[in-house]
């Protein structure tokens, strides 16, 4: 796998998505933003071979991740579920589909994505070039089967050209998976409080921030799931989100049909995580706090809990310290 220590996109950016409606272009033609990687992620950010990072096709990535021409009745862009004013995340518990169908899941903030190990909820896609076409065709999504979009961008006037601008082989699934792959893998967020608190800004944290930092690191014992440079292991665990009756739903087990999988989701990251309510895999949790309140319980009791949550004896300081790192977490320079 390449790698790059480059990349397109840092956070300053994604201010100026968030005025761009869906369907208009999304920026078209405009060179996406370069510099070294946010404070306290990895330097490099893994690139898949044969799809190296080029500003054509990321600006065209741009683009059809903003064209609601890419839903069955034109009416639903990526953005539609991912709004840059929500951090490419979606402010409904389960976003909508075309004609008004709910989803089976929460919509996840997108940013840090180009980091992930695997993608959706369980797992379900190896690679971000998988997982972004997936949306398109499901029926409860954007609804449109993938043929009929490459007729569709095909016959437009400018997407061709655009295609054959980014791509020696022009217009094809491969390469429509490649440029909004391209666009997500740009969406990164650092250099939080924290992180310039860990690289000896003592006063990057306030005293309340630092209470939560220390729950974090020690007691509350968030670290085991959300750990690395992205507040995630990339993992799955079973936290009895979605628990009823004492039954877990399928989660990781409907990828891997091991019943040792089931009620196991994805650890998120914790970046951007106080801009991304509501929250859990089902969007169930609306605040931070009632996160926080969750697993100060130890979780919903099933028989496939992991064996990681326990109680946690946190008093109301701590627990509102670990709300305020949550919130120091999710602030840059340029989200005061």
């Amino acid at each position: 796998m390449a790698t790059r220590s480059a990349l397109a996109a840092l956070f300053a950016g994604l201010t100026a998505l968030a005025a761009l409606p869906a369907g208009e272009g999304a920026g078209l033609g405009e060179a996406p933003p370069r510099g070294e990687l946010p404070l306290g992620l990895a330097r490099e950010l893994p690139e898949p071979e044969g799809n190296a990072f080029d500003e054509a096709r990321w600006s065209l990535g741009r683009r059809l991740f903003f064209d609601a021409r890419l839903s069955r009745d034109g009416t639903l862009a990526c953005a539609g579920c991912h709004s840059p004013e929500h951090l490419f995340a979606d402010t409904r518990a389960r976003s909508l589909g075309v004609g008004g169908s709910e989803t089976l899941r929460n919509a996840p903030s997108l940013v840090n994505r180009g980091f992930g190990a695997s993608f959706l909820w369980d797992g379900g896609a190896a690679t971000l070039e998988d997982q972004v076409l997936l949306p398109i065709e499901n029926p409860l999504e954007m609804d449109l089967k993938l043929d009929a979009l490459l007729e569709r961008l095909a016959g437009d006037a400018e997407y061709p050209a655009l295609f054959a601008a980014a791509f020696d082989d022009g217009l094809s699934r491969d390469n429509l998976a490649r440029a909004l792959a391209q666009f997500v893998r740009g969406l990164v967020l650092g250099d939080s409080p924290v992180d310039r608190f860990r690289a000896a800004d003592a006063a990057a944290l306030t005293p309340e921030e630092r209470i939560g930092l220390w729950v974090y690191e020690s007691k509350g014992r968030c670290w085991k799931c959300h750990s690395g440079p992205n507040f995630s292991d990339e993992d799955f665990h079973s936290t009895g989100v979605g628990v009823r009756d004492g039954v877990a739903e399928p989660g990781r087990m409907a990828v891997t049909g091991d019943a040792a999988d089931r009620g196991r989701f994805k650890t998120p990251s914790l970046r951007g995580v106080a801009r991304t309510a509501p929250y859990m895999h089902d969007g169930s949790l609306a605040t931070l706090a009632d996160v926080v309140e969750f697993y100060r319980k130890g979780g919903e009791p099933h028989a496939e809990l992991d064996a990681r949550l326990e109680p946690l004896d946190l008093t109301e300081r701590e627990a509102a310290g670990l709300v305020a790192f949550l919130e120091a977490l999710s602030r840059t320079a340029d989200t005061p």
